[in-house]
């Protein structure tokens, strides 16, 4: 075989791990942010907090019998190196705030998750063990929302295969009527229907007999809110079935949700990222860095490749030491340096946006946003659309008038007749404020919804709207119908 050489030019984008780095701490927000410093912290003895005393290690072991030494340090230049590494202090600090300020963590209490209130109602009833083994296992299955969502045939092949455990689905079920008797009522069902139907059971007298009639043989017609099906063959009035659908509404969809699990994300306090103060009618903006500790390289470790640095030889011993130490220090001030232009990245994307959206910052009014994509504020920075997202992205700003997601500023444009451009969140608005008003008994089609936008000057067409209206979690207008 005849063998060739050629040459050939690739053009390769390549991202160093400092800016790897930087982007990962970017894209971060603030209680995650204060979580990676502690772990840097932990892994790099040369990194120290800026409060802490610098304790000087003994430097005998670097310096003793230094005029003995045979090995020659040639490889690289300590001098240099440590005049590289003497940066002012100031220059490491990451808060924007002062020493003499008080910042008090409020103290996070978590109480019992419905998990532990199940297991405890199952420590009270009346099961031998095998039966408790079997009801611990179900209620493993339960989600926060009180639901059994696997089949009990699934059920019982995992406890064939896992504990070995040989149970027939009619064993399961007499286990899961007792798990269904416990608080809060509703628990332990495997569909809506039936947590509906556990939830009445539970209630007596004649105003629920139609609630149960109606869940039990016409809760496809009542999901879909065919109100006249249901009125017609149960031939009853109108008033009749708006009073047993009134009770079948006050009953709750996920019996779990009273106890919700603290440690969802969805009940996490939110820390904001910004701070927007108006002082006399003037925008002060601040990132809050009150939690996140400020950052220096180590004095010891200094002195340690000073001392060093004056000696002409080094053991072998030594030198692999020294380089460890050089790695630990690059790695310290890479993490300084990425910590600042994430502190420098956030300021200037953040005031951009304040820029652009200034009327709705003074005075807080939703109408007053304009169009904004990202690759307006990307224009504005100088920055990579990319960098722009992974700020925006789970980041929120305090204002004196509420806390909000980088994200909600962003909305795209749309021109009325007149030629304006409004955003498409003031859109919105004005379809959420005709939904709410208008007449449950014959709520807004989405063409009527179409039609009131364009008497307003919004040309829009149906599909769009209901577009809209699917952003907004808002649903159809057959479902929104009420009695």
């Amino acid at each position: 075989m005849e063998q060739r050489l050629t040459l050939q030019q690739k053009l390769l984008q390549k991202l160093s791990p400092q800016q790897i780095q930087v982007i990962k701490l970017l894209e971060i927000p603030t209680m995650q942010l204060e979580q990676r410093i502690k772990k840097e912290l932990e892994e790099n003895p040369v990194l120290e907090l800026e409060s802490d005393s610098p304790v000087v290690d003994d430097q005998s072991d670097f310096s003793d019998d230094n005029e003995n030494r045979d090995v020659d340090n040639e490889e690289f230049s300590m001098e240099d190196y440590y005049e590289d590494e003497e940066i002012p202090t100031y220059k490491l600090n990451t808060s924007n705030y002062s020493k003499d300020d008080k910042y008090e963590d409020v103290p996070f209490s978590v109480g019992t998750s419905f998990n532990e209130f199940l297991t405890e109602q199952l420590s009270l009833s009346d099961l031998d063990e095998r039966q408790r083994q079997l009801a611990e296992y179900i209620l493993g299955n339960i989600d926060d929302d009180g639901y059994l969502r696997r089949d009990l045939m699934s059920i019982s092949d995992d406890l064939a295969f896992n504990m070995n455990m040989d149970v027939p689905e009619e064993e399961l079920e007499k286990i899961l009527n007792v798990i269904q008797d416990f608080d809060p009522p509703g628990v332990g069902a495997r569909d809506l229907r039936e947590s509906l139907m556990l939830q009445l059971d539970r209630k007596e007298g004649p105003e629920y007999d139609l609630a149960k009639t109606i869940v039990k043989d016409y809760f496809t017609e009542f999901t879909k809110k065919h109100y006249e099906k249901i009125r017609t063959k149960l031939e009853i009035s109108e008033a009749e079935l708006k009073a047993g659908i009134q009770q079948v509404l006050k009953l709750n969809p996920k019996p779990g949700s009273s106890y919700s699990n603290p440690l969802n994300k969805s009940n996490q306090h939110i820390v904001p990222d910004f701070l927007l103060e108006s002082v006399d009618g003037e925008l002060s903006l601040s990132l809050n860095q009150r939690n996140v500790p400020e950052l220096k390289v180590n004095d010891a470790y200094q002195e340690m490749l000073k001392t060093m640095s004056e000696n002409q030889k080094a053991k072998k011993n030594d030198k692999e030491a020294l380089l460890f130490v050089k790695q630990k220090l690059d790695s310290a001030k890479w993490f300084i340096d990425a910590i600042l232009q994430r502190q420098t990245t956030l300021l200037l994307t953040m005031s951009e946006i304040i820029s652009f959206q200034k009327e709705f910052f003074q005075e807080g009014d939703e109408t007053k946003l304009k169009p904004m994509i990202l690759k307006d504020i990307a224009e504005r920075t100088n920055l990579d659309i990319s960098t722009i997202s992974r700020v925006s992205n789970s980041k929120y700003i305090q204002t004196h008038f509420g806390i909000y997601p980088l994200k909600y500023f962003f909305s795209e444009g749309l021109q009325k007749d007149d030629g304006e451009e409004v955003s498409t969140r003031e859109i919105k608005k004005i379809l959420t404020e005709c939904i709410e008003n208008e007449d449950k008994r014959k709520p807004l089609t989405d063409e009527k919804l179409a039609t009131i936008l364009k008497q307003k000057s919004y040309n829009i067409a149906r599909r769009t709207v209901a577009k809209y209206r699917e952003q907004l979690d808002i649903p159809v207008a057959r479902l929104r119908k009420e009695l």
